[in-house]
């Protein structure tokens, strides 16, 4: 599988994953995370590569996060809530979402993309 990029074009972090990625000759598939989010079985596989807790696919600093409140209510969600909450808005998942099936990685550090995209290829 080849490496997938979940990005929001407006969004600077995204725009910043995208040149690091081009300057280091990795190829990769754009998917506008707002016009075609992932799905919620997609979401699922990723989280489950990931190993980490589906809080952390959360835009937590995201608008939209703060409007619907769910801070609190994630708490009282069970997974399969969330993740369909997750697919049904891209605005709500934090990014980007890097993912070859195998690794995947939230948000841009540097470091990461070193280790998981740039080392790899």
């Amino acid at each position: 599988m080849s490496i997938i990029m979940y990005e929001y074009p407006k969004c600077g972090t995204c725009r910043n994953a995208v040149k690091y990625l081009q300057q280091h000759n990795v190829s990769f598939e754009d998917h506008h995370i707002v016009e075609a989010p992932p799905s919620v079985e997609q979401l699922r596989n990723m989280v489950d590569v990931s190993g980490l807790p589906i809080q952390k696919f959360f835009n937590t600093s995201g608008k939209k996060y703060r409007e619907l409140g769910l801070s609190q209510k994630l708490k009282e969600m069970t997974d399969d809530e969330k993740l369909a909450l997750l697919a049904s808005d891209g605005m709500l998942i934090k990014r980007p979402l890097v993912t070859d099936g195998k690794k995947v990685t939230i948000g841009f550090k540097e470091s990461e993309f070193e280790t998981n995209w740039v080392a790899q290829k």
